[in-house]
């Protein structure tokens, strides 16, 4: 077999058939290099390792010390927490890598002002980037994380010079605690920043900064434009939804990744869908019941997220986390956005937990079919047997969280054209455990089929060798 090449056609023999060519991009992950959750110190590794292999754990340093220029006592904190022993230690045994994201905040609630708590702390910022890249590292005996992130949404509540000095201080001390660790930026964007997301453009272009970081990291949510702010503005959108912000945000942040700084990731470590109960949506919040904030139902948490995955991996995006783990039912933003609640799986957990087991060796190839509002069709490659292909087909529609009454979601029969193979299976998305629904296919000649296509993902699964 000739060695893939990224951006070109590859022509290979196989035993029995004729020549045959695909796309190949060889720096996509495969599928369990690519799928994580964000997670913290009630994470279950037995539970999650169903659906990942990858977790985004929320490290406080008000965990660790009671203020910045305190002794650092790594793994141990001042509040009784050992890092290896209860969190770090755990999840490597579970079979986790874990990247670690440092919050710079919490520390002294009543003073807003960050330069109170962080000016002069030059030296501290890098004793503790050294320290935690000693103790967490690759290189280390513990080998208990691959990847720190220095902050989660700082944004407008730093000061860019000071968090610039932060930042630089910590990556120093990270850089020389063990070489290995991928150094993350806080959230950022390729657009004026926000209270929580940086301006890409403002700190991480700088030539003293470039050499400092491995990854940018971005925050992601399918968020509706507010009209009027007696709106919420935290309703949400199916993904392909071209009137939202979702996928812009990405593409602007590669394209600046490309112009400013080509050797870095882009990774997405936090994009997630909430859906509570019903019962309590009826006890929403007199704040999210005013502005009508309305979550997902479990079935759309369920076929967001799988086609979030689906648009992402088009991308040159490296990684994407779901936020989040697990949650309460409660009835806010953020507050129902888990796989399980109260650790018992939501329709979502099964859907991920099947297209992790089915797509896990699998990178994406190619883009089949892409008719916005009608039929996307995604190819993806089984990373050691490129026998094997697999075609996932959807809908790429959906009501707004804020408009789903009555809506009705789409369906409609579509003919899969010039497929490798005849399929050996074809699947649809799960939302429960057992055996995933088998969906209605008839075979239209050598290679095609018509099927039945919905807004949940339907997987056809393909070997050339047989």
């Amino acid at each position: 077999m000739q060695c893939l090449i990224r951006g070109i056609y590859v022509i290979v023999w196989f035993a029995g058939l004729s020549w045959v060519a695909w796309g190949a991009e060889t720096n996509k992950p495969v599928f369990k290099n690519f799928m994580g959750i964000n997670g913290h110190f009630t994470f279950k590794p037995e539970l999650y390792r169903q659906v990942c292999g990858l977790v985004r754990n929320y490290h406080n340093v008000n965990w660790d010390v009671k203020q910045p220029g305190d002794a650092i006592t790594l793994p141990a904190c001042v509040n009784g927490v050992n890092w290896k022993q209860h969190v770090y230690g755990p999840w490597k045994k579970g079979g986790f890598e874990t990247d670690i994201c440092i919050q710079l905040s919490g520390f002294q609630t009543d003073v807003p002002d960050y330069a109170k708590i962080w000016t002069g702390k030059e030296q501290w910022c890098y004793d503790y980037g050294k320290a935690a890249a000693v103790c967490f590292g690759p290189s280390g005996a513990g080998k208990l994380c691959t990847s720190i992130e220095i902050g989660n949404e700082p944004g407008a509540k730093f000061d860019p010079t000071l968090y610039k000095t932060i930042f630089e201080k910590m990556a120093k001390g990270i850089r020389d605690g063990d070489a290995k660790v991928k150094i993350l930026t806080p959230a950022v964007q390729a657009r004026k920043g926000d209270d929580y997301i940086q301006d890409v453009r403002t700190i991480y272009g700088d030539k003293d900064i470039l050499p400092l970081y491995d990854v940018i990291n971005l925050h992601v949510y399918a968020t509706v434009e507010r009209k009027t702010t007696s709106e919420s503005p935290w309703n949400r959108s199916y993904p392909e939804d071209p009137s939202i912000e979702y996928l812009k945000i990405i593409d602007e942040a590669i394209a600046w990744r490309d112009q400013n700084a080509p050797t870095k990731e882009v990774w997405v470590t936090e994009f997630g869908y909430d859906a509570c109960t019903p019962e309590a949506m009826s006890k929403r919040a007199d704040w999210f019941l005013k502005l009508d904030w309305q979550g997902s139902t479990e079935l759309q948490q369920a076929q967001h997220l799988v086609r979030s995955f689906m648009v992402f991996a088009e991308r040159d995006v490296q990684r994407a986390y779901i936020f989040y783990y697990d949650d309460n039912d409660s009835a806010s933003v953020h507050g129902a956005s888990g796989l399980t609640r109260k650790f018992a799986p939501k329709p979502a957990f099964w859907a991920v937990r099947q297209l992790y087991q089915t797509l896990g060796e699998y990178r994406f190839n190619r883009i089949v079919t892409k008719r916005p509002g009608e039929l996307f069709v995604n190819e993806f490659v089984h990373g050691a047997d490129p026998a094997k292909i697999a075609w996932v087909a959807w809908s790429p529609t959906g009501a707004r969280t804020n408009e789903k009454e009555g809506y009705k979601p789409r369906e409609a029969k579509a003919t899969l054209s010039d497929l490798p193979a005849q399929p050996s299976k074809v699947l649809g998305m799960a939302t429960a455990d057992g055996e995933a629904p088998k969906p209605a296919w008839e075979k239209q000649g050598p290679s095609a089929i018509t099927l039945t296509v919905g807004e949940s993902p339907t997987y056809i699964l393909m070997d050339r060798q047989k």
